[in-house]
């Protein structure tokens, strides 16, 4: 059956057929959105919903929507999604970080003519008849110094805007490095270098616990007289009674802002205020970038949907289609891993220590961790799912560690997952043949090659002879045909294991049965998802 999608908010028609296109059930209904109740009571047909901001995906919806594998927003903000939620509930929260970058930066570098020659409201007296060209004294741009608060994508096409105007550009950001802060042609700097040294401060960073009011009344204080700021990035990264107060005081010359701490802003500290220029959140409101991301969004939900392939994930790690082809059989030989560990563990998991040798250790490792976590926590837990599971296991305050290393054995790679728990550690290895199947390779240190089967049975024993006969005698006389069998030891006489395939679910008969006979010391039916 072809994966089925909800378009709640107005999208592209484009969009739309790009969907219908690449074989996908849509509908599109664009008002739906706005009707929380239906909205509720028809989202578990859905395997994907699409949506811009009117849609407000909360909790009660991800927990009504049974069968949805991921949430597409056509554009950055994801406000109106419960990403905890979503990750909870196993769904995949993507955005499209890229359609819009261009246009929001324009809008930044347009706001900044605004302010600096006062556009709207010599606009707005020339309308009325007046003629004050004395009134409206502006400044110009080139040669001034131009403060940019995060100098990622949006950032960077300022910084580069700002350049060919002949302004000097300082950037703040953590993440920005000096090598490439010079191939910007940008000046690196603190915080306080900014705020001191600047003519204008534009701000692009996402809003967090970092970002959140990081021009304070304190840091607005520290600024340079007659400076002018400009917001077209997220609300509440600015005190705006502060911004206003220093405004009214002369401070600050000028402010242009696009986004404000409470959307739709119908008052704010800043409204009417002399030389402030307010947009009602137009960043991203072009022709163009509304396809752009539209586009985007229908492709990289479509992708996931059908290949797996995962592109702008908030809450799971990117997977391209080349990918997906590529570590197809890792990540089911990781989940593998994960479920033959979660099935013979009882006790609660302290920590999760996952080794990549050789070939795998270059893949991406973050994905092929969730697998692992997702095979290890679907005993407790059927639901869980790439998405949820990292987020269940930081729940339970387990810890995950992973190492990658060169070639060290006669694979050319292979996963090893060990299991920490209060009583004891457990391990198992497994690699991918050139072949395409997954393999158990090793097994609490003892070497096997063990296809992986739908229905399995785990025995360990001391190695004697007779073992091998009780089992088969056993099997036998509950009517269990043995599909296949792998056997290993530690040495002679030391201790051994089995793996026996059957054709369908053993009975618990056939376990107690087996216990009766007081030769094993482990008995452990094991289920896995071959398909």
């Amino acid at each position: 059956m072809a994966p089925k999608v909800l378009v709640s908010d107005k999208l592209s028609p484009t969009a739309v057929q790009i969907f219908r296109d690449r074989g996908i059930d849509v509908d599109f209904e664009p008002d739906l959105g706005k009707d929380k109740d239906r909205l509720l009571a028809v989202i578990d047909q859905y395997d994907g919903l699409a949506i811009r901001s009117a849609t407000k995906v909360t909790e009660k919806i991800l927990n009504a929507a049974t069968k949805l594998k991921v949430v597409g927003r056509a554009g950055i903000g994801v406000d109106n999604v419960d990403r905890n939620a979503a990750s909870k509930n196993g769904v995949i929260v993507m955005n499209t970080p890229f359609g819009n970058m261009i246009t929001t930066a324009e809008h930044a570098i347009a706001m900044m003519f605004a302010v600096s020659r006062q556009i709207p409201e010599a606009s707005a007296s020339t309308h009325a008849g007046k003629w004050e060209k004395s009134r409206f004294m502006g400044v110009e741009l080139t040669g001034k110094t131009l403060g940019v608060i995060g100098a990622g994508n949006i950032g960077g096409i300022v910084c580069d805007r700002a350049r060919g105007l002949k302004m000097k550009v300082l950037a703040y950001d953590p993440y920005l490095s000096e090598e490439k802060a010079e191939r910007m042609g940008v000046e690196k700097v603190t915080l306080e270098a900014l705020l001191e040294r600047s003519d204008f401060i534009t701000l692009h960073v996402p809003l967090t616990d970092q970002t959140r009011n990081i021009l304070s009344r304190e840091n607005l204080g520290k600024t340079k007289e007659g400076v002018r700021i400009i917001n077209c990035a997220r609300g509440g990264l600015v005190d705006e009674d502060a911004l206003a107060d220093l405004l009214k005081s002369g401070h600050v010359a000028g402010a242009a802002f696009d986004v404000f701490a409470e959307e739709p802003a119908t008052s704010n500290p800043l409204f009417n205020l002399p030389n402030v220029v307010c947009t009602p959140h137009l960043g991203a409101a072009t022709t163009e970038a509304q396809e752009n991301v539209a586009l985007q969004i229908a492709e990289q939900m479509s992708d996931y949907l059908l290949t797996g392939a995962v592109s702008n994930a908030l809450n799971m790690p990117s997977v391209t289609t080349e990918e997906a082809k590529v570590m197809g059989p890792w990540l089911k030989l990781s989940g593998h891993l994960g479920g033959f560990i979660g099935q013979m563990t009882d006790e609660p998991v302290k920590a999760i220590n996952i080794l990549y040798d050789g070939s795998v250790s270059d893949m991406n490792l973050e994905a092929l961790n969730c697998a692992v976590i997702a095979g290890i926590m679907k005993r407790s837990n059927p639901d869980v799912n790439l998405v949820s599971a990292p987020f269940i296991a930081k729940e339970r305050g387990i810890q995950i560690s992973t190492t990658n290393q060169d070639k060290s054995g006669a694979f050319d790679g292979y996963i090893k997952v060990t299991v920490v728990t209060e009583a004891r550690e457990r391990s198992i290895a497994g690699t991918v043949f050139s072949d395409g199947k997954p393999r158990f390779i090793q097994i609490k240190g003892i070497n096997i090659d063990a296809e992986i089967g739908a229905h399995m049975l785990y025995t360990t024993n001391k190695d004697v002879p007779g073992v091998i006969g009780t089992l088969g005698q056993i099997m036998g006389s509950n009517g269990v045909n043995i599909a296949n069998f792998t056997l290993g030891r530690a040495q002679e006489g030391g201790e051994a294991i089995a793996l026996l395939y059957a054709d369908h679910p053993l009975q618990q008969k056939v376990l107690d049965d087996l216990a009766a006979t007081g030769v094993f010391q482990q008995i452990k039916p094991l289920e896995f998802d071959v398909n």
